[in-house]
């Protein structure tokens, strides 16, 4: 579907703002609209860091482009105050927003559905003694991985093997979050798989010498190799796109977006997040899957806005 280029409907696409993922989201913001406006459509960008959401309402939007990473766009806060003002948007609604930027609750959901998930430990920056350390690393393996709860793009995430390392780990945390997620060391392959409306693209997975998949990996290693199609077997990878999609519907996410997952050493799955507004620059993982499916990028964010506002 592509827009009617005679009767242009007025995308404003939120970027920027004053997360941790503030360059990331200026990026894609600069894409999505530059693609947009190949679509046909008529474009305002709009730094939320720099101007008033109710500026909107003087400007004629039709609809709103979220291209904001991070906190204050992706975690229903944004989404609650554009349905406050009435104005359709992409994405997930305030509900799934929240749900998926919390990495402790939306593996609380997948693990009430029997969904596949690392074990793990809540810590909360209050209630934590470096004297708990050693007991939280022999309760997961003696390896864990250390995650903010809700912070993306790999930031202020660390290995840990040793008391002392995850001391470290979790100080260094605390300072992103109040609640941080420990979670069972997966030795085994990391897979993306992006959804658009109810279908899940072609797997991506990512392969990189350093200790595991991080910012730097992603943002700035030349050595990151992205293999899409992703080489599993056409059963294997049907049965991780369905993995992806019950995922994605469980923690209410809509629209568009991506979920992330690794293959232990048993050869299972393990869920790691729902991002619901992933990185969209022209070499960001879900416009690598469209283009497998058959969608250029221009052709992509005109789908992502044809589904704005349906069915938060």
């Amino acid at each position: 579907m592509t827009a009617n280029k005679m009767n242009k409907e007025k995308i404003a696409v939120l970027y920027g703002g004053t997360s941790a993922e503030r360059e990331v989201s200026l990026n894609s913001g600069r894409a999505v609209a530059n693609g947009l406006t190949a679509s046909g459509y008529e474009v305002v960008l709009f730094d939320t860091k720099d101007n008033k959401l109710t500026a909107l309402l003087d400007m004629n939007i039709d609809k709103v482009f979220i291209a904001l990473h991070g906190r204050g766009g992706e975690d229903g806060c944004l989404q609650g105050a554009l349905e406050y003002l009435g104005i359709p948007y992409t994405g997930s609604g305030v509900l799934g927003s929240a749900l998926s930027m919390d990495k402790i609750r939306s593996k609380q959901i997948w693990q009430a559905l029997d969904l596949p998930t690392a074990s793990f430990a809540i810590v909360e920056k209050q209630a934590f003694t470096p004297e708990d350390a050693s007991v939280i690393l022999a309760s997961l393996g003696g390896q864990v991985m250390v995650k903010p709860a809700n912070e993306g793009s790999s930031i202020g995430m660390a290995k840990a093997a040793s008391a002392q390392e995850l001391v470290a780990a979790l100080t260094a945390a605390f300072a992103f979050d109040e609640q941080i997620l420990v979670e069972e060391w997966i030795d085994g392959p990391e897979y993306t798989v992006s959804v658009l409306g109810d279908k899940a693209l072609p797997a991506i997975s990512m392969e990189t010498p350093r200790e595991f998949y991080d910012y730097e990996a992603k943002y700035q290693s030349t050595t990151t190799i992205y293999n899409c199609p992703c080489g599993l077997p056409a059963a294997e990878e049907a049965e991780l796109g369905e993995l992806a999609l019950k995922a994605f519907n469980a923690t209410g996410a809509k629209g568009w977006g991506r979920v992330d997952l690794m293959r232990n050493s048993l050869g299972e799955w393990q869920l790691l997040e729902v991002n619901t507004v992933p990185g969209m620059t022209e070499t960001s993982l879900v416009p690598k899957a469209a283009k497998v499916y058959g969608l250029d990028f221009n052709q992509l964010v005109d789908a992502i806005v044809q589904l704005a506002g349906k069915d938060k």
